[in-house]
């Protein structure tokens, strides 16, 4: 009688485990979601930081590029070029999507700041030109 009950209720065991007759070798199935599914929900995920003092809530990812931000700021090489590794990739898939920043212009006394700085450099440039010149032998 027992026997008879096994062999109704048990299917083979091909992966040394016995299933129940209907049951799948994979109860939990196929995984739904795919793995760049699966980084983004996790990456998505908030966390609780402290930043200067207060307590803030944030995603996983928000925490990662500030970290990596601020580790290149400490010279931290590394970081550095992980960091603009990803400004390029970045770039590269907005493309020309938005075109960058239009220049600021200089306030009055900034554009004179540049005029004498400019006009420095020409006389230092003339007075090193003459300097040269005479120190060359006649000749």
């Amino acid at each position: 009688m027992l026997a008879a009950a096994l062999n109704e209720t048990v299917v083979g065991a091909i992966d040394g485990r016995r299933r129940k007759k209907g049951q799948s070798g994979n109860p939990g199935g196929r995984s739904p979601k795919s793995l760049p599914a699966l980084l983004a929900d996790a990456l998505d995920e908030t966390v609780v930081v402290t930043i200067d003092g207060r307590r803030r809530t944030i995603t996983k990812r928000e925490a990662i590029v500030t970290q990596m931000v601020d580790k290149s700021a400490s010279a931290d090489l590394r970081a550095t070029k992980m960091l603009i590794d990803m400004m390029k990739d970045v770039e590269h898939k907005a493309g020309d999507a938005a075109p960058p920043p239009e220049p600021r212009r200089l306030a009055a006394a900034d554009k004179e700041v540049v005029q004498q700085f400019v006009a420095r450099l020409r006389r230092q440039i003339l007075h090193e030109i003459e300097e040269a010149k005479a120190a060359e032998p006649p000749g």
